[in-house]
């Protein structure tokens, strides 16, 4: 992969740079990280040609073991940390008003929420150690861990099927979404955990129990944030608590409403024997915008990433035949957030991509 683009996959560490200045220079800078994300970033990939080059097949080994997109991962990691402590320090000190703790609040999530657990699904679903470690400690930062078992152990194997909470169906607005995915999400991973720890003959209520674990360790760590600033500032910061919780929410809401349109009515054929089809690159919305992509380390090529779970980010490809969403996520985020809008738009593209695709599937 050429250098230019290997420098791409930094573009996440404007975000960072942006929430802090904003900070700095206050009042409605406050919004410059917003104004980034969900203009400049949909004008670009409006202005910049679309990427749909793959990685010749014979360069694929070699990419994918390039240390350097590791170490782009693993960086962010210290650097969401870094930065996350510097916010707990302003909420601390600072007398925000209303909209200035709302929007440094959001801009945080951006953070958390949009690159963070970007990062921390990239990491997860590898099987060294310290990578898995690195995506736990991403996803506690917005009290979503339980996204590390019911993503990979759930979602990844009921996908585009009404049996997967993540799917988003036809016809469904991100508000009912929202509130499924999440609630069923949460259910979903306490029984998948519950049906691991039964094969190794382990009580539920042990703390082997990954779901006790993930429950509690975000809490555990607010407590200690809590405790360890208010002695430094000599006051009990109960703010630190409610900026912690809302920047969660806001954070996973971020992740549920890209799932909302990554997999908006895609199905899987049930078959006679009543398993589902294999998961191919037709069950997943796709998208080749050049900026959001390196932003979002190629997560818009979702298509290849549920058809090939195991290739690293630098790797993923690029499918014609994949339904293609008419623009990145930063733009389709603010879409799917107006109902009408989303199903003006996206009900059409998916029925005809549906007549073309299985019309000719079938010639």
């Amino acid at each position: 992969m050429k250098n230019l683009k290997k420098i791409g996959f930094f573009s996440a560490l404007i975000l960072p740079v942006l929430f802090i200045l904003g900070f700095y220079l206050g009042g409605i800078g406050l919004f410059i990280i917003h104004v980034f994300v969900f203009v400049l970033v949909p004008l670009m990939d409006f202005l910049v040609k679309k990427d749909s080059t793959n990685v010749p097949k014979e360069f694929i080994s070699k990419v994918a073991k390039e240390r350097f997109y590791k170490v782009v991962t693993f960086g962010w990691v210290y650097v969401q940390l870094a930065v996350l402590i510097w916010a707990f320090f302003q909420v601390s000190k600072v007398d925000f008003s209303w909209w200035e703790w709302l929007a440094f609040t959001s801009g945080m999530a951006l953070i958390t929420g949009g690159i963070g657990i970007t990062v921390a699904h990239e990491l997860g679903h590898k099987a060294e150690k310290l990578e898995q470690l690195y995506a736990k400690i991403l996803l506690m930062c917005v009290c979503y861990m339980h996204f590390f078992i019911e993503h990979n152990r759930g979602h990844h194997v009921r996908v585009a099927t009404p049996e997967d909470p993540a799917t988003s169906r036809f016809g469904e607005n991100f508000y009912r979404f929202w509130f499924r995915s999440v609630k069923d999400g949460y259910l979903s991973a306490w029984k998948l955990e519950a049906e691991r720890l039964k094969k190794k003959s382990i009580p539920l209520a042990s703390w082997k129990n990954q779901m006790i674990q993930f429950t509690l360790l975000p809490i555990i760590f607010i407590v200690l944030v809590t405790g360890g600033f208010s002695i430094f500032f000599d006051r009990l910061i109960w703010e630190l608590p409610l900026f912690f919780l809302a920047q969660s929410i806001l954070g996973f809401s971020l992740l549920e409403a890209v799932n909302y349109l990554e997999h908006y009515g895609m199905e899987r054929k049930k078959l006679a024997n009543g398993f589902y089809e294999k998961v191919t690159p037709l069950h997943s919305w796709n998208a080749n915008h050049t900026v959001s992509n390196f932003l979002l380390f190629q997560l818009q090529r979702h298509s290849d990433h549920h058809a090939h779970a195991y290739k690293p980010y630098q790797v993923l490809n690029h499918y014609e035949e994949s339904p293609q969403l008419p623009a990145g996520y930063s733009a389709m985020i603010l879409v799917a957030f107006f109902p009408p809008l989303w199903f003006a738009m996206m009900d059409p593209l998916l029925q005809n991509w549906r007549e073309k695709t299985f019309r000719e599937s079938v010639q």
